[in-house]
């Protein structure tokens, strides 16, 4: 009982905490997609799309994905006739940066700045594109769409309307939050106090002495791999205070994250889309662990230079 008790209170605390960014975000953007800002987005990047092997109307679920969510993106993707190549980078990018503003926000909570986790998340979702165009010659068929049938947008009349749509999918969102956040808090908390954490750190520690991270990582790493940045996050900030999780590891956790996280929802849900998603999947992964190992050891030849700068001036 005492352990329900703890994971509930820590669950709810971390709703909370979590909540205060996201009903606001949540709101501000549902109000955008009814002003001429989010077409103005759309139609500022529509020059750039040629480059990443894009046509221009393909903006408008890239800017959706980034600033609403996911099923936004793939719904106006239905709407369209896009290449069979085009879907796929549109999933690349998307994967890399989807949500940006919630999930950045959120990953700033536990500690990591904001712009890093953006720049990085853009950074990878352009250069992949640009890859992937460059390398890839086929895949100019149409391509073809199945198991979801895309439903037309809600008419909405008045500024009423639009701050009454925001207030219910932020009220919503914080509800899913919830329904995922508290039974997680309670489960890890149970997980602690058999000691399961302990036997999974250390199951881990190879994988993360190779990423250059400590074993007091795993939960974090976790955490974010199988829920995300967002709902991933209750977890993170609760681990990161229990565990004393350095700056570095820190760091270096999110760096793999903003690569690869919520690696079950967010590659099933291309599903539909009719591309194959295990290339999806090995993609994010390889640049995860690729760009983790290299900014560790970029990491530690510094320090190691500032350790050496150190002793020669003592």
């Amino acid at each position: 009982m005492e352990t329900i008790r703890k994971g509930l209170n820590v669950g709810l605390k971390t709703t909370w905490i979590l909540g205060k960014i996201i009903f606001p975000i949540t709101l501000i953007i549902t109000i955008l997609q009814y002003t001429p800002v989010l077409p103005w987005i759309v139609k500022l990047i529509e020059p750039f799309m040629g480059l990443l092997g894009l046509s221009g109307n393909a903006a408008i679920p890239l800017v959706l994905g980034n600033f609403i969510n996911l099923y936004a993106a793939i719904g106006a993707m239905l709407s369209m006739d896009l290449t069979v190549k085009e879907v796929f980078i549109l999933a690349i990018m998307l994967s890399f940066s989807h949500n940006i503003i919630v999930e950045s926000t959120v990953a700033a909570k536990v500690g990591v700045k904001l712009w890093i986790v953006a720049s990085v998340r853009i950074f990878l979702a352009i250069i992949s594109a640009f890859v992937i165009n460059l390398v890839w010659h086929g895949g100019n068929e149409l391509a073809k769409f199945g198991m979801i049938s895309n439903h037309p947008s809600e008419t909405v009349n008045g500024i009423g309307e639009m701050v009454w749509q925001g207030i219910e999918k932020a009220s919503l969102g914080i509800l899913q939050l919830a329904i995922i956040v508290i039974p997680l808090m309670i489960m890890i908390q149970y997980m602690k106090d058999l000691h399961w954490i302990d036997h999974f750190s250390k199951w881990m520690a190879p994988v993360l002495k190779i990423l250059g991270m400590k074993e007091n990582t795993s939960t974090t790493l976790a955490a974010g791999i199988l829920f995300g940045l967002a709902y991933g996050a209750g977890v993170m900030i609760q681990s990161a205070k229990e565990n004393s999780v350095s700056k570095k590891d820190l760091y270096l956790a999110f760096i793999f994250l903003v690569s690869c996280h919520a690696v079950i929802e967010d590659t099933l849900i291309f599903v539909p889309l009719g591309i194959p998603v295990w290339p999806l999947l090995v993609i994010r992964l390889t640049v995860a662990i690729v760009l983790t190992m290299i900014v560790a050891l970029i990491w530690r030849r510094i320090e190691f230079i500032g350790r050496k700068e150190a002793a020669y001036e003592s």
